[in-house]
């Protein structure tokens, strides 16, 4: 029986991971596709450096056209990262006939429709573990595990960086700078580290998976995000004080005729199973109308864990061709795609619970000024944490709202912000407690 020949566009850190999975564990890998799984070819511009690992030189090239042009190679890995590039020699490959395997959230997310409409037209398998979660299988799970399922929720820690950022305020009390340079020096962060922390690596992912669940490609640009970046340890603190943790959340609910699907800072009660996911890790949290609730927990990158997740899918496809299978294994994991597409629901009509934060002067009749525009606004107070005057002579007035709507909240905080006895920016945190 014919070996399964494989092909690498990129060899940088999970490349070299993926090879490193291949040979360490060749025996375990050919038992269970029932033959062998060998890299032919890779390509990557550097050609010279240590990665650590023994690679024998004569596969490596620094055309990615020797790869997808060989006849011999069934399965193409892409791993270069970037939206043009890694889009042209996809759609290449899939031209030729192969099956691809990539990493890469940002071209699925922004791109996903023409690719998985290239698959199909190509009659080829697209396959992208490895795009969400890192070594977490959920895009297996999506497709095959839970596929009897409509699932109601997701709700998931998608980017370890942001993460880890919040662990080091929360539990060091850092500062946001301090705990960013820390997973610098720890090499966990890029320097800067802006797209995990302005919310687009987890709303990438997201996209991913509300695509799958849904069964057509879910418009990135619809899905709302903002990030981390203007959270100070006086918010953590505050949050604690009532009760809850603030962790970056990538949340998807199926509303019946429209989506919410958005990305942003949240506050959830400490007893919650999310707030307590720290470090680099990820996790995702799902409910399911069969199901119920379930969680899917580990690291969402790095070199063995990507590694192992690509390497899943190169199994996956090497089995389908090991059997002569014909025709693609759909990417979205719908041979018949829905009629009608969900719109995503504006920000501004989401419903739930905020946080505020405002400075202000420490003077008689503050509270009931601000009480008085929420309740104009049809928002009403939770409860009040009202500090005593610091050096600049302002106090915090620190209050959680009940569930309102979105457009009235913003337009309370604009209005409150305007008043002379406000000194500072509101600060509005959404809240959690389903």
């Amino acid at each position: 029986m014919r070996q399964i020949k494989i092909g690498i566009i990129g060899f940088g850190t999970v490349g070299s991971g993926i090879y490193e999975v291949l040979t360490t564990n060749r025996e375990l890998i050919s038992s269970r596709v029932g033959t062998d799984v060998d890299v032919k070819r890779i390509a990557d511009l550097d050609t010279h450096s240590d990665r650590g690992i023994s690679v024998d030189r004569e596969l490596f090239t620094v055309n990615a056209m020797d790869v997808i042009d060989d006849p011999e190679i069934d399965i193409v890995v892409e791993l270069i990262g970037g939206l043009d590039k890694a889009r042209e020699y996809i759609l290449k490959a899939m031209e030729r006939g192969k099956d691809v395997v990539t990493a890469n959230k940002a071209l699925l997310a922004e791109h996903g429709n023409e690719i998985y409409q290239a698959a199909e037209h190509y009659g080829v398998s697209l396959a992208f573990e490895a795009s969400v979660g890192g070594g977490i299988p959920i895009i297996g799970a999506l497709r095959c595990g839970l596929s009897a399922n409509h699932i109601q929720t997701i709700m998931g820690i998608l980017n370890g960086t942001s993460n880890y950022i919040l662990t080091m305020m929360t539990k060091k009390g850092l500062s946001y700078s301090q705990a960013v340079q820390e997973a610098v020096n720890l090499g966990i962060a890029e320097s800067p580290p802006t797209l995990d922390v302005d919310g687009t690596d987890a709303a990438h992912k997201l996209t991913i998976l509300t695509s799958i669940v849904f069964g057509y490609p879910v418009s990135f640009r619809d899905i709302y995000k903002t990030g981390i970046d203007e959270l100070t340890p006086d918010d953590i603190r505050f949050a604690d004080e009532f009760g809850y943790s603030i962790k970056l959340l990538a949340i998807a609910r199926n509303l019946g005729d429209h989506l919410d699907a958005r990305v942003h800072p949240t506050m959830i009660p400490k007893d919650h199973i999310l707030a307590n996911v720290n470090g680099a890790y990820n996790a995702i949290y799902l409910e399911g109308d069969f199901l119920g609730p379930n969680l899917y927990y580990g690291l969402g990158a790095g070199k063995k864990p990507t590694g192992s997740a690509v390497v899943s899918d190169i199994m996956d496809l090497a089995r389908k061709v090991r059997l002569g299978q014909k025709g693609p294994i759909p990417a979205l994991a719908y041979v018949s795609s829905p009629e009608r597409e969900i719109e995503i629901q504006p920000i501004e009509e989401l419903t739930c619970g905020y946080y505020l934060r405002v400075s202000a002067l420490d003077s008689p009749g503050v509270l009931s000024k601000i009480a008085g525009i929420l309740g104009e606004n049809d928002i009403s107070i939770y409860s009040v944490i009202q500090e005593g005057r610091d050096i600049k002579g302002s106090v915090p007035v620190v209050m959680l709202t009940h569930e309102a709507r979105e457009r009235n909240v913003k337009k309370a905080i604009s209005l409150m912000d305007k008043l002379d006895i406000i000194l500072d920016k509101t600060v509005m945190i959404r809240v959690e407690n389903n």
